[in-house]
């Protein structure tokens, strides 16, 4: 994390522009003030990755109260590519038009532009699909991407990809959880028991029809580590002894959430009360970048 934040600091004056790729489902708690308090006067483009696993309504929520912030945002989905060319000709077209003033002493023509996240947001998948094959390494776990890597896309944009940059120490449980949740953290550091139990309580108090609809339970109200019992025992996830395996069933659980089979699931919106701005340190507000 420390060799990516002084990578971040030496390429940044070579680029023009910065897209910052947040998670649609934790648009707040996947900003990281340690990368967007660096970017400077730089152009900066949010692109909220994984749209299609989000709740549709809430990403359009969010996209509101980041214009309404001065900030251009947009959703992508990284899966079928829609909205790829959207992105390009837009990001192209403003810059050209920031950047036309400087032409004449700049030697190059294309614009430059980094692409910045936390690990496992999508940064070489969105590369990938923009510049229409696999020139980025890709994964499903955090940690991927090793250097920064330059990408032509087309005759329009030239990519720098750079590696993902989470908190040193994470003091938010809360935002910890939700990072965890969502594939940003491997999974070897955290609990996968009371990280299940903790999306399994968000899914019961807001959507408590996906349990059923996913699991077949109607027992939706019964306690998180008794909900846990019944989903291992519906998916025949039982030791040798007859017991429901929790692990298995916890891990089965995240899996099914980060793979969309849950249902579209957005786990926080802007107008969340007492929400603390981690780049402000001001509350009541998702923090600003």
């Amino acid at each position: 994390m420390a060799r990516a934040k002084k990578d971040l600091q030496k390429n940044l004056k070579l680029v023009d522009a910065v897209f910052v790729m947040l998670d649609a489902r934790i648009p707040a708690s996947s900003n990281n003030p340690s990368i967007t308090s660096r970017l400077g006067d730089k152009i900066v483009y949010i692109l909220l990755s994984k749209a299609d696993l989000a709740d549709a309504q809430h990403t359009k929520t969010w996209i509101k109260w980041f214009k309404a912030n001065g900030i251009e945002a947009m959703p992508v989905d990284l899966i079928s590519g829609r909205g790829m060319k959207v992105v390009i000709s837009s990001l192209s077209s403003i810059l050209e038009k920031k950047l036309l003033s400087k032409r004449k002493s700049l030697r190059r023509t294309l614009p430059r532009c980094m692409v910045v996240g936390i690990p496992n947001i999508g940064k070489s998948m969105l590369i990938n699909k923009m510049a229409g094959y696999k020139p980025a390494r890709t994964g499903q776990y955090p940690g991927v991407t090793r250097g920064p890597q330059w990408i032509s896309i087309g005759d329009k944009l030239e990519m720098l990809d750079m590696p993902g940059i989470l908190w040193p120490k994470l003091d938010d449980r809360e935002q910890a959880i939700k990072l965890a949740v969502t594939g940003a953290i491997k999974k070897e550091v955290f609990d996968s028991g009371e990280v299940s139990q903790w999306l399994l309580e968000w899914i019961v108090c807001n959507k408590p029809g996906l349990i059923k609809e996913r699991f077949g339970i109607d027992e939706v109200y019964s306690g998180t580590e008794q909900l846990i019992e019944l989903i291992g025992k519906k998916r025949g996830f039982l030791t040798a002894g007859g017991n429901v395996d929790g692990l298995r069933t916890a891990d089965h659980i995240l899996k099914e959430f980060k793979e969309g089979k849950l249902g579209r699931i957005t786990l926080e919106t802007p107008n969340e009360k007492e929400r603390t701005s981690r780049a402000s340190g001001k509350t009541g507000q998702p923090a600003k970048l």
